[in-house]
């Protein structure tokens, strides 16, 4: 797990850009296999990312994809491990995620694993794409990535997609 503190302008209130990876598509079948979280508010932005252990198998298009293998991850916390830090960070906080049905979705499942409730307030960035460029075709995050000339450190690693969506 790694933190980083830096000194950008805050927000009144904390708000949590998120992005997670995973085994696959499925939250009934499929596991997280790291955590980004950049979190902005009073304090500042604080940058905080885990791999973590799914305790399944990565496909191997998906260690293609995101470059997170099998090797990587043993070792690495489970969720059960990381959950208590992670919903700290999260609770009570606005939830800002790319396709954030996805991340939310996954997240609810594993914290409901760990006996945690969880049900944040929630904003889309695929959704306020489409409400604010509503002739544009594309709201995915390459197509922000292009639309915005954003410059990527590190696609599909969750914190660098987090910071993508910041």
């Amino acid at each position: 797990m790694s933190e980083q503190f830096l000194a950008e302008p805050a927000f009144a209130e904390p708000i949590v850009f998120v992005d997670l990876e995973t085994t696959g598509g499925s939250t009934s079948e499929h596991r997280i296999t790291e955590v980004g979280v950049v979190e902005v508010g009073p304090a500042g932005v604080t940058r905080w990312s885990s791999l973590v252990d799914p305790q399944q198998p990565i496909p191997s298009f998906i260690q293609q994809l995101t470059g997170i293998t099998n090797a990587m991850v043993r070792g690495a916390p489970t969720f059960d491990a990381i959950a208590p830090e992670l919903f700290a960070r999260l609770n009570g906080k606005l939830f800002v995620a790319h396709n954030a049905s996805f991340d939310r979705g996954f997240l609810r499942g594993e914290f409901r694993r760990a006996g945690i409730s969880f049900d944040p307030d929630v904003l889309c960035t695929v959704r306020l794409s489409r409400a604010l460029f509503p002739s544009e075709k594309r709201h995915g995050l390459d197509a922000l990535v292009e639309r915005h000339s954003l410059v990527p450190s590190d696609r599909h690693r969750a914190l660098a997609d987090a910071d993508l969506i910041w």
